[in-house]
């Protein structure tokens, strides 16, 4: 059973639903934002995920549970693209985002025939960590006060994977 599907617009309000019930959990990692309700209201999700990126609803037994996306997709020279993914807090630790990042990187070297595909942790995020090291991602650098997290410049590691890892 596939892990992730292609976003559509009937699931924003499932995505807004699950957003809005793990708000405070979400809040450590997402970047800040002129507009605090950038991803809580259902006019902002839905431009979310209409907006070109490749991004992928993360099911567990049917039901979206999260979002995987492949975005800034850069063709030649790069051929590379970044991948971010957030879950359910009550489904963390079960194996999805891992899966979902897996299927999601199988795309870009298969369908989108990608070289490298790259994503930024804050330094404290283990467990988003864990995702990346066990998709096989190498981590290649800190990016110093990288992200605004919370009113403060936090540093984050930079991963990447190429093809033939």
């Amino acid at each position: 059973m596939e892990t992730i599907r292609p976003v559509a617009p009937a699931d924003a309000q499932a995505l807004l639903d699950m957003r809005l019930a793990n708000r405070e959990y979400f809040r450590r990692w997402e970047p800040d934002s002129p507009d605090p309700n950038r991803w809580y209201t259902l006019d902002s999700v839905a431009v979310w995920i209409a907006d070109g990126e490749q991004r992928f609803a993360i099911l567990d037994e049917g039901a979206v549970v999260g979002m995987v996306s492949l975005s800034g997709i850069q063709r030649a020279p790069f051929e590379s693209a970044m991948v971010s993914y957030f879950v359910d807090a009550a489904r963390a630790g079960r194996g999805l985002a891992t899966r979902a990042v897996a299927e999601v990187v199988d795309l870009a070297f298969g369908e989108l025939g990608l070289h490298r595909v790259e994503a930024g942790t804050a330094t404290a995020n283990v467990a988003s960590q864990r995702v990346l090291e066990r998709n096989r991602f190498t981590r290649v650098g800190l990016l110093r006060r990288h992200l605004l997290l919370g009113g403060v410049w936090v540093d984050h590691y930079l991963w990447e994977r190429l093809e033939d890892d």
